[in-house]
């Protein structure tokens, strides 16, 4: 079914990144558009904490968006969030944002929770109260219905998914979306973790159709080869990235 945003809002930080990093995530979103019209629906994940999963996330969503693709981000992050406060998120009526979790709780249609940007063609459904246990939340059928309106209203949606390693969440997410971008920090996450992540992902029905290698030292030696050789062209395809005082941000995606 088809519906219109009730509420517009304004993502008031949204910083301006050097040159070659913007051209790092410009080609994970050209790659990402290789993947086909049925990828639709993707998860942004990460093995563990603080290995820039919701920074790509974020920056693939506002790429898709100015580039004229319809696309929604979905913060499904319910226990943690920070995007709100983060990139201070404003409604243009200085209304309350109600997101993810008091969406889910409701009886609510979703227009009145999906936020209309200033980022192209991009629309937001935050999420603005955390909550200890979210799991009723999550397998309810109407997280199922949700992503099935979501599919029918946007050429993209990216899904913000709290990590494998701590919480259950992500499986259960990942079991109603395409596929999963999976963002790993180099020379920190292990590669056990790693082949471990793959293989939850590939076990709840979500195929692992990228991976961005965040913070690597260099594309030419150490960490974006040693990983690069562990999993092979089928997870990496070809790998873009920025070395100074940003470090090094490689990214893959499987094309197809």
């Amino acid at each position: 079914m088809e519906f219109t945003p009730k509420n517009r809002a304004t993502v008031q930080n949204m910083p301006k990144l050097p040159y070659a990093v913007e051209e790092a995530l410009n080609r994970l979103r050209v790659n990402v558009s290789f993947l086909g019209s049925k990828v639709k629906k993707i998860m942004v994940i990460s093995s563990a904490p603080d290995e820039g999963k919701s920074f790509v996330a974020m920056q693939l969503w506002r790429q898709m968006a100015e580039a004229g693709s319809k696309s929604i981000l979905v913060d499904m992050d319910l226990r943690k969030s920070v995007m709100v406060d983060k990139y201070q998120i404003v409604r243009e009526d200085n209304g309350k944002i109600l997101g993810t979790s008091d969406y889910l709780a409701s009886d609510d249609t979703l227009d009145k929770y999906v936020l209309r940007t200033n980022i192209g063609a991009g629309d937001l459904l935050p999420n603005k109260e955390n909550i200890i246990n979210p799991s009723m939340l999550l397998e309810g059928q109407k997280l199922a219905s949700t992503f099935e309106e979501l599919d029918e209203n946007y050429r993209y949606t990216f899904i913000d998914a709290p990590p494998l390693n701590l919480v259950s969440d992500g499986e259960k997410i990942g079991s109603l979306c395409d596929g999963a971008l999976l963002v790993v920090r180099a020379g920190e996450t292990p590669k056990a973790m790693v082949r471990n992540s793959i293989r939850q992902l590939e076990r709840a029905g979500c195929p692992v159709v990228g991976i961005a290698l965040s913070r690597a030292k260099g594309a030419a030696s150490g960490y974006y080869h040693k990983y690069g050789n562990y999993y092979g062209k089928s997870y990496y395809g070809k790998g873009y990235g920025y070395y100074g005082k940003h470090e090094y941000y490689g990214y893959g995606t499987e094309q197809k």
